[in-house]
């Protein structure tokens, strides 16, 4: 700032109330100074002035995956909304690893965001104090709970399991299998679905898990390892992503299976993908850009009222039906 001050013939007690408050410089010397800021590319101290307005006009999010779309398009709509009223995000991946998520929490509450987005409802211990005691405002999403950190915006993933069990028994389907994801969201699906399915039908649910986040290739694998455990024809296969689904779709027409006939597919997320596999996939809907923009908004009427307005809130699901089941 003193070089600044130099360079537009003011103090660099002048730059200062520039910066902090434009409307008490005149024109014509916010004028002198702001092309010496262009000129020289002075940034200024944002943490210096959040430590002075208690205002970072940041807001740290937490996500699994930044390249999963799933995750992507959720951030895009909070986001955008986030931006039109000034705020700026601060993003962190953490796998789905609580420690990992732990010190991305340390981390990002060390750089003073105004609120804080994490994906999911469980979180390590010490991850809920750090959280609780920052005292600013916090939305988890992707998940439900009675005893959010402040709020929740999410769905049911125990009754998405169930819908898609319910959903199959209705079409048909006596024999079931599952592929699931190392995530505990995908595995509180993946049992849902199993009990209810054997609650219907009577019959066991074949499972496949992997420890690990889904990939085409690992889809592939499940159809493989299902069909050598003794996956009987027409059963339905409920994956926990629409990549896992997709490559049970690609296994299946390289054994020359026939979907649905020899074996049914249902995946997760409906991804844009989804609508245009061959067949089509049907698929659990989460409209993640309602998502977004509800969580960004239940973070901007925080702000203005300063205190928790609706804690929970369920956007709900669908299942959209094409020919894959």
């Amino acid at each position: 700032m003193a070089e600044v001050g130099r360079l537009a013939g003011v103090s660099q007690v002048t730059v200062s109330r520039a910066l902090s408050s434009p409307d008490k410089v005149s024109p014509e010397t916010l004028q002198r100074i702001r092309q010496a800021i262009a000129q020289t590319g002075f940034v200024p101290n944002a943490v210096a002035g959040a430590l002075a307005s208690n205002r970072s006009n940041l807001i740290g999010a937490l996500v699994p995956s930044v390249t999963n779309v799933v995750y992507a398009s959720m951030l895009h709509a909070f986001s955008e909304i986030m931006w039109q009223h000034g705020y700026q995000i601060m993003l962190s991946e953490t796998g789905f690893d609580p420690e990992r998520e732990e010190k991305a929490v340390a981390t990002h509450l060390s750089r003073r965001p105004d609120a804080m987005l994490l994906t999911g409802i469980h979180h390590s211990a010490g991850s809920r104090r750090m959280l609780v005691n920052a005292g600013i405002p916090v939305v988890e999403v992707w998940d439900m709970s009675d005893t959010p950190i402040d709020c929740c915006v999410g769905f049911s993933h125990a009754a998405a399991g169930e819908a898609a069990a319910a959903f199959a028994v209705k079409a048909g389907y006596v024999r079931a299998a599952t592929i699931t994801a190392g995530d505990e969201r995908a595995m509180r699906r993946q049992l849902a679905f199993a009990r209810h399915f054997e609650r219907l039908t009577g019959q066991r649910v074949q499972r496949v898990d992997f420890s690990v986040s889904a990939t085409l290739g690992l889809g592939r694998d499940g159809l493989q390892r299902l069909l050598t455990d003794g996956l009987p024809k027409g059963a339905v296969i409920f994956c926990s992503s629409d990549q896992f689904a997709q490559g049970v779709l690609i296994e299946a027409g390289a054994r020359g299976l026939k979907v649905p006939q020899d074996v049914a597919v249902i995946g997760f997320g409906d991804q844009e993908f989804a609508a245009m596999t061959e067949p089509g996939l049907t698929s659990l809907r989460i409209d993640r850009q309602v998502l977004g923009q509800v969580a960004a908004n239940a973070l901007i009427d925080r702000f203005r009222s300063g205190a928790v307005g609706q804690a929970v809130h369920d956007i709900g699901f669908e299942i959209v039906r094409r020919q894959s089941a």
